[in-house]
């Protein structure tokens, strides 16, 4: 479980993030939504320690980065917006990187990425340098990265960015394996539609403050829109200029 209490924090002492509070259970993928500067990049980087808070807790199984970084470092799998790697490695040898990172048995780790790779058909690709691949392909060498290590708590930051609808639906599918699995997943995206279908609550984001939470039953019944579908919300919310 991700636990975010009370969490205020930004970047050269400039409070981005104010009294942030949000929990995301065992097996529950939670949308985290907002307009461009809301704060969800600033709340990922708060939580993958890239930043550290002012005030307040992040907590993934009970362990913080100040408590145990090294446990809770190895809990988080993140599949960032924009992919990032390094150009002068293979995509086996990225591979090898994360397993060392994560103190992963190379055989177990590789033989649970095979599926992955098949999956995403770079199999085939495994001598291939980042330079050789389109940007969908980029993409899935940083999905198949995240869910080799098989954390506790999943991060995707607009994870259909650059993939192809056959990669899409791949990826949606891995999604519901691991909420089977127990696996908290946090997905910030601005696909509202895809997010509906998938999202079992969501965090709505503004001016770095929670303006709602919840499920969609919830939120219906917040801002008294019975029948409304979540797009219908969210625009409502901004078009009044109070919503993200």
């Amino acid at each position: 479980m991700l636990e975010v209490n009370g969490v205020t924090g930004g970047y050269a002492n400039i409070p981005v993030l104010k009294d942030v509070n949000f929990q995301v259970g065992d097996g529950q993928l939670v949308g985290l939504i907002g307009l461009n500067g809301a704060g969800k990049s600033t709340t990922i980087k708060e939580i993958i320690g890239l930043l550290t808070p002012y005030q307040g807790q992040i907590l993934i199984d009970g362990d913080s980065l100040l408590t145990n970084s090294e446990s809770y470092r190895k809990k988080i799998g993140f599949i960032p917006e924009t992919p990032s790697l390094y150009e002068e490695l293979t995509l086996k040898e990225h591979l090898e990187v994360v397993a060392m990172a994560y103190d992963l048995e190379w055989k177990v780790a590789f033989a649970g990425a095979e599926r992955l790779l098949k999956l995403f058909r770079l199999n085939e690709k495994l001598d291939w340098f980042p330079v050789q691949f389109s940007k969908g392909m980029k993409q899935k060498v940083m999905i198949i990265c995240a869910f080799m290590v098989e954390p506790s708590l999943l991060i995707v930051d607009e994870p259909f960015l650059g993939l192809d609808p056959v990669a899409i639906q791949d990826l949606i599918d891995l999604l519901a394996e691991e909420k089977q699995k127990g696996t908290s997943i946090l997905m910030s995206t601005h696909v509202l539609d895809s997010a509906e279908k998938m999202c079992d609550s969501f965090i709505v984001l503004h001016h770095g403050q929670v303006l709602a939470a919840g499920d969609l039953t919830a939120l219906r019944q917040q801002f008294g829109k019975e029948d409304a579908s979540f797009n219908d919300i969210y625009l409502g919310l901004t078009q009044e200029g109070v919503g993200a």
